[in-house]
């Protein structure tokens, strides 16, 4: 399976990781830690040299709770980094925004995927994608940030979602955007319980049966605190765990704040799917 994004050409064959590099100072994992643009730039190299295909960058924290911060703060805090490191990587660059003001600007600063919790449906971002060659993350999400955490309900948990994710899918491609530079994420965390969450990646496989290719992002989230009653600070082998099952149940790319440990346990993850498949 390959995603066409800019540039870049991704073979997906095999599972990739994208490592997470947060300019907020806000963030639930590491807030503040590379608010700095010099910070950022050197930790995501950093997150390169340990294996990240594709890196992340986010100025304005979706955590639940958060505050949105204005479009010129973000594109304050996002626009030098991804030029400067559209300068010294080779590698796809993605930005976490919802925004068609930001998504304009880092795609034109050197970005080739946009990462939206919002699925592009905020005011001209579709339009936004779809005049670039850029591939785009489409998430789901229940209500917003602020709020989505307060009181999560469903009635089918993973038919909302899915169809959701199809029905924005649909809505890419007839705004020009081809499947080959669609990804779907179906937004642990984000608007649902840990009995949605876990509902969602049980069933991860019937999701694959869109033939889209599917971000999974667990690293650090509460779900794993509440299955192992660790702090964000110790939750590495929950979601080492995790990224190996999503790799089993097919997933393509594992956002991640753990670099190193998250490529050696997807390493892990395609040893043993080869191995069932011969």
């Amino acid at each position: 399976m390959l995603l066409r994004c800019g540039s870049f050409t991704l073979d997906l064959t095999t599972p990739v990781v994208m490592g997470i590099v947060n300019i907020t100072p806000d963030s639930f994992s590491d807030g503040g830690k590379w608010f700095a643009p010099e910070h950022a730039i050197d930790h995501a190299l950093q997150l390169v040299a340990e294996g990240a295909e594709i890196i992340d960058v986010g100025g304005e924290s979706t955590r639940p709770g958060a505050t949105p911060v204005s479009v010129a703060e973000e594109l304050r805090r996002v626009v030098p980094v991804v030029t400067e490191l559209a300068k010294r990587i080779d590698k796809p660059i993605s930005v976490d925004t919802s925004r068609a003001e930001v998504i304009r600007a880092v795609l034109n600063a050197g970005a080739s995927i946009i990462n939206d919790v919002r699925a592009l449906r905020e005011p001209d971002a579709l339009e936004a994608v779809g005049r670039s060659s850029a591939a785009v993350c489409l998430m789901h999400m229940q209500a917003n940030p602020k709020t989505m955490q307060l009181a999560p309900q469903y009635e089918h948990v993973f038919q909302d979602v899915r169809q959701f994710l199809v029905e924005r899918a649909r809505a890419c491609e007839k705004a020009g955007i081809d499947a080959s530079r669609i990804l779907i994420d179906p937004g642990i965390g984000f608007g649902k319980s840990v009995a949605h969450n876990l509902e969602l990646l049980a069933r991860l496989p019937e999701l694959v049966g869109d033939n889209l290719p599917i971000l999974v992002g667990v690293s650090r989230k509460s779900i794993i605190g509440a299955i192992t009653g660790r702090s964000v600070d110790q939750r590495l082998a929950g979601g080492v765990a995790f990224s190996t099952a999503a790799v089993l149940a097919g997933a393509s790319i594992i956002r991640a704040h753990d670099v190193s440990a998250t490529v050696d346990a997807i390493k892990v993850a395609v040893a043993l799917r080869n191995a069932a498949a011969n």
